[in-house]
């Protein structure tokens, strides 16, 4: 039973197909796109238009494949590297999620278009399972909240140690990654990534750094995550 789910419903050695076995390829190609495209836009931040392409992706691929007559090698060549150089040169750096969903549904066109839809269907089954699983789960992320303290200071302060004391009160972490003069040189503005020791002591740390920057302008933010691209 499981022998028939998982072979190909092209049983011919002709490059030849029939109608019905298009359709059927067709048709699961497009349901398991939706379904691609159901499952990263879950949580995640996603375009229409590229939602449309999750869909259309995998029936595209299978197209290409069964017209040159399921030849793996040709098929890959032709719709995989034409399409990702086009991906690379033409367009703005995707996201890893974005990378991995659309090797996804290429995978799922490859399947079809050589008439395993059992497997097609298996397969983007599992891995959007997982993906789900993945997505619900902390799997991945950062245990520390980071945060991103910005400190205007007068040329006069040595910003090297004069916050060392309230840092080292306040916060378990805390790395300079940025100096910059302003206002011809009469202020330094230092931006530092930090980790508080206990969450709601952001106002007391401000208000001392307040006393020792002359009352200059201090901004405390959720630090900004660099976009994850390949």
């Amino acid at each position: 039973m499981l022998n028939t789910i998982f072979s190909s419903v092209f049983t011919e050695t002709t490059a030849a197909f029939t109608f019905g076995q298009f359709l059927a390829c067709t048709a699961v190609s497009l349901i398991l796109g939706l379904l691609i495209a159901a499952v990263y836009r879950y949580k995640s931040e996603c375009t229409k238009s590229f939602a449309v392409t999750l869909v259309l992706m995998p029936v595209i691929v299978q197209m290409v494949i069964m017209l040159v007559n399921r030849n793996l090698g040709t098929g890959v060549a032709v719709a995989g590297a034409g399409a990702f150089s086009l991906v690379r040169f033409r367009s703005a750096p995707g996201s890893a999620k974005e990378i991995s969903s659309i090797f996804l549904a290429m995978a799922v066109g490859l399947a079809t278009g050589m008439g395993f839809l059992g497997t097609a269907a298996a397969f983007a089954i599992i891995v959007e399972a997982v993906w789900f699983i993945l997505v619900q789960t902390n799997f991945g992320e950062k245990k520390e909240k980071e945060k991103e303290l910005r400190i205007t200071i007068p040329e006069s302060l040595d910003y090297t140690s004069v916050f060392d004391d309230i840092f080292a009160r306040y916060l378990t972490r805390c790395e300079l990654v940025q100096v910059k003069t302003t206002n011809m040189g009469s202020l330094f503005k230092l931006e530092y990534r930090i980790v508080f020791r206990e969450e709601g002591e952001e106002k007391n740390m401000i208000d001392q750094l307040r006393c020792r920057n002359g009352n200059l302008e201090i901004l405390c933010s959720r630090a900004q995550t660099g976009r994850e691209e390949l």
